[in-house]
């Protein structure tokens, strides 16, 4: 069985988690955001911004973290399942930051290859910021041009999906896919 591996992408605080919570709640298979996980680990360390003071390290982690959902995601023998942002994230972020990155960053997100990639926008009515969420409205956008423009230049098609309530924003990504 080839399990079509479905991303939900877009920048800060635009309700991917909550579409992912919510095709939780209806029973597909989900990788969760670990962005958020390597955030509070560092802060274990001392560290309060690892992707702010260290963002190589930052994203060295993310990438290493998402190759291993991406393969286990393969592994599962589902029909399909959907991951909280992708390996092209990484890069998007690192070039949103104008930092530098090894090539192995590139090789790795043309090695591991998604099915479809569904875009959430900015919206202000919805963006909140938090203690893992150091952006602002501003940024959050800022990051999801980077975000387009580095999906594309994979060669990806991106889906938008339309600002509405998240049951119907999940109905969307559904139908989208025939399902």
């Amino acid at each position: 069985m080839n399990t079509r591996k479905i991303v939900i992408t877009g920048g800060p605080g635009t309700g991917k988690s909550s579409v992912i919570n919510e095709l939780i709640k209806r029973n597909y298979t989900c990788f969760e955001e670990i962005s958020r996980q390597v955030t509070l680990d560092a802060r274990k360390d001392g560290i309060e911004q690892l992707f702010l003071t260290k963002p190589l390290l930052f994203s060295e982690l993310l990438l290493e973290a998402r190759t291993k959902q991406f393969i286990e995601a393969t592994s599962l023998k589902k029909n399909l399942v959907f991951l909280d942002r992708g390996l092209p994230d990484v890069i998007a972020y690192m070039e949103y930051a104008n930092s530098e990155y090894p090539d192995h960053f590139t090789e790795t997100c043309k090695t591991y290859q998604y099915d479809n990639v569904f875009v959430l926008a900015p919206w202000q009515e919805i963006f909140v910021s938090d203690s893992e969420r150091y952006e602002n409205f501003d940024q959050a956008v800022q990051i999801h041009d980077a975000l387009l423009n580095t999906y594309e230049q994979f060669g990806y098609k991106l889906i938008d999906v339309p600002f509405d309530s998240i049951e119907k924003r999940t109905d969307f990504i559904l139908d989208a896919l025939h399902l």
